[in-house]
């Protein structure tokens, strides 16, 4: 994970992905004001590897500009889905990046403002034209200013200058659902000025990024694309022993492992504290340990240095079975798929078992040396998203809710004394400015009860929730052990005054099994009658995970009618009498 293939790797495993057949695809567009090498090769291999079929366009040499302004450009022919723009510091402020004393410090700042606005107008001017999600690299921070050690008595000086313009970038664009900014700054930084820059290089060939650190930042920008395609991992599976801690508890004791402030215990301390960073984001966690059930939980509910406690996990599993048929029973309980699974064990027999019997499970290489573990999870992309909900938010405290609810349907006999016994609660919502993101993240996101399995992105959602021919929602479901945040959505195309077409309807698995479907389904039915239609109309597009929803048409009124399925709105629709639904 910390550790890069040489470009030269990349630009021939490039060479193989001509006609391999991939998964989900994207295009992705690069501008750039100097010669970068190797990054489109080096970010389709890297694609390629996660299942995703990339094509790429890279602009001409500095021609950013051109490319954008000129609608008739090879840039939006190609329509790219994201678009990735780096502009170089010397690039930008041009002569001033040598002779920036050259002028006075109000000029300076006159300077900075009127880049900041040729910025904004360009993106502007992109995002306008295009559906396409534009990335702006802000700039590095040269370790060199002319004027010394005076730097920083200097009224407005050079390395103000380009910190300003960096903080400019980011309150221009921090509420815009279609333009980013990469700290391109923090990766310099991360590496080194004298690593990332080769002089030799960029004499040579005007290359502001040396070779050997391309790959690096191809695998910075994936972030961006994972988080474009929804194709976040939800939930981090953890082993126990020399896993959150040093130690084996069912030998060493309570007290005798290695957990705390000081060394060694501290590597396990940190470690748990980037874990907890991740769950309070919305990232799930979980437990697959072999170990005896009441030492290990003595020690996640009472060790004085736990970070991690039993709330933070959504299922645990310590026992003394094999890991994977555990790793089973955890997805099977979090209703999650095994690709959106991260498995962190210190064994390497272990991550060689789960990776021969569920590949799709992303098993992570730990090292014996646990203080590269922090390090190990915090340099990983796969957990990257390009918006954080409240959902996201509160998701590890719903999980654990949902532990109580399952605790709570395995004491009641039935599934019908359990819904009514679970006082459930719908609240339907219009798409708006808060609902909008999370209703284009279950899209981009929801496998197993989804009609369409069709994903849309945040501007989409905005056109379809302006047109009148469109009805979007989204439901909120609540119940006795908490709020369960907005976990389904339907988007109907009102196909004509006497017909509408379910375009996209769909339920978190989190909440399967509720029939909060039944709930959606008869809001959606009501309207339809009150405006007087007399059919809808689905159609079922199959995938590998929802065969769930098929049946629930076949279940509730609905007819296969060659590859549609319609409901006539003259049959009674009856919603469950133990779902309360409102509408906001």
């Amino acid at each position: 994970m910390t550790t890069e293939q040489k470009l030269s790797y990349y630009i021939n495993k490039s060479r193989e992905l001509l006609g391999k057949p991939l998964g989900v695809k994207i295009r992705v567009g690069i501008l750039c004001s100097f010669t970068i090498n190797g990054l489109d090769e080096t970010i389709r291999v890297k694609a390629a590897e996660k299942n995703i079929d990339c094509t790429t366009y890279v602009g001409g040499y500095n021609q950013y500009n051109q490319e954008i302004l000129n609608n008739e450009s090879a840039l939006y022919k190609f329509s790219p889905d994201i678009t990735f723009l780096i502009i170089d510091t010397r690039n930008i402020l041009g002569d001033l990046y040598h002779f920036p004393y050259s002028v006075s410090s109000s000029e300076r700042k006159k300077f900075v403002g009127k880049k900041l606005k040729e910025i904004q107008e360009l993106a502007n001017t992109y995002t306008s034209r295009t559906k396409s999600k534009l990335v702006i690299a802000n700039f590095n921070l040269p370790t060199y200013s002319p004027h010394g050690i005076f730097e920083t008595k200097t009224e407005y000086g050079f390395h103000q200058m380009i910190k300003e313009i960096n903080r400019g970038l980011i309150d221009l664009f921090v509420n815009s659902d279609f333009i980013f900014v990469y700290d391109f700054d923090r990766f310099v930084s991360q590496f080194g000025e004298d690593n990332v820059f080769d002089y030799k290089q960029f004499f040579f060939g005007d290359m502001k990024i040396s070779l050997e650190r391309i790959p690096y930042l191809a695998n910075d920008l994936m972030g961006y694309i994972i988080g474009h395609l929804g194709l976040s991992k939800k939930c981090i599976v953890l082993d126990l022993d020399n896993t959150l801690w040093g130690g084996i508890v069912g030998e060493d004791g309570f007290n005798g492992i290695r957990l705390g402030p000081e060394p060694s215990g501290n590597t396990y301390f940190e470690f748990q504290k980037i874990l907890l960073s991740l769950n309070q984001r919305g990232i799930i966690l979980a437990i697959n340990s072999k170990n005896n059930y009441d030492d290990a939980l003595k020690v996640i509910k009472e060790h004085p240095y736990m970070v991690l406690r039993e709330e933070q996990f959504a299922s645990m599993r310590i026992n003394w079975n094999d890991k994977v048929s555990n790793m089973k029973e955890i997805i099977n309980e979090l209703n999650i798929g095994a690709d959106s699974v991260v498995f962190f064990d210190d064994d390497p027999v272990n991550q060689e078992y789960m990776k021969l019997n569920m590949p799709e499970v992303l098993t992570v290489n730990l090292p014996k040396d646990s203080s590269q573990y922090a390090q190990i999870i915090k340099k990983m992309n796969e957990f990257s998203v390009l918006n954080i909900t409240d959902e996201d938010v509160k998701r590890g405290k719903m999980y654990f809710e949902q532990r109580q609810r399952n605790n709570f349907e395995n004491s009641i006999p039935d599934l019908k004394s359990f819904l009514k016994n679970l006082e459930l609660k719908i609240l339907i919502k219009k798409a708006n400015e808060f609902t909008i993101p999370r209703i284009s993240q279950l899209t981009l996101k929801t496998n197993q009860f989804n009609l369409t399995t069709k994903r849309y992105q945040e501007s989409e959602i905005i056109k379809f929730s302006n047109d009148e021919k469109y009805l979007v929602g989204c439901v909120q479901v609540e119940d006795k052990f908490g709020d369960n945040g907005i976990t389904g959505v339907f988007i109907i195309y009102k196909n004509n005054p006497k017909e509408w077409f379910i375009d996209t309807f769909l339920l978190s698995c989190r909440i399967m099994g509720r029939e909060i479907e039944k709930g959606m389904l008869g809001h959606i039915i009501n309207i339809a009658k009150e405006n007087g239609v007399e059919q809808i109309t689905a159609q079922f597009i199959a995938s590998k995970k929802n065969k769930p929803i098929e049946d629930f048409l076949q279940n509730n009124g609905f007819h296969k009618d060659g590859n549609n399925w319609i409901y006539l709105l003259k049959e009674q629709f009856t919603i469950p009498e133990y779902l309360t639904v409102s509408v906001e």
